[in-house]
């Protein structure tokens, strides 16, 4: 099932654009990202979306795509959807944060008869899934 997540994104993105804001993006950096490293602070970026910051803006489901200019230097922005922790418009904060999840990591293990399997201790599945909860 497609999450909700860049649904979102692209609601909370149309309505600063309607409303003449300037969305950004909040984004939590991880080798899928690309981005110039160098505006990297705390493995965080945040990043101008608006029409006239960016070129070829997509909003996809798997991924946020644009070409923009960091300091006159045009360089092509690739966003996982799981990367973004908010879009919200800088004049004034609002918008909404996501959880950012990790990427599934699949482990590739050499199996050979020489070798016999590990004992592994199982892994944290990570955190709960939020839940809705009527409120009466």
């Amino acid at each position: 099932m497609v999450s909700t997540k860049p649904y979102l994104i692209r609601a909370i993105y149309e309505w600063c654009s309607d409303q003449g804001f300037t969305p950004y993006l909040a984004v939590t950096v991880d080798g899928r990202t690309r981005v110039p490293r160098e505006y990297v602070k705390d493995g965080q970026i945040v990043l101008n979306v608006a029409g006239d910051a960016t070129s070829h803006l997509q909003i996809a489901n798997e991924e946020i795509t644009f070409q923009a200019r960091f300091n006159g230097v045009a360089f092509p922005v690739h966003v996982p959807i799981e990367a973004v922790a908010a879009i919200y418009a800088k004049e004034n904060g609002q918008g909404m944060a996501f959880e950012v999840t990790e990427p599934m990591v699949v482990e590739e293990t050499e199996s050979s008869p020489e070798s016999a399997p590990e004992d592994k201790p199982p892994q944290d599945s990570g955190p709960a899934r939020p839940r809705l909860t009527r409120v009466k």
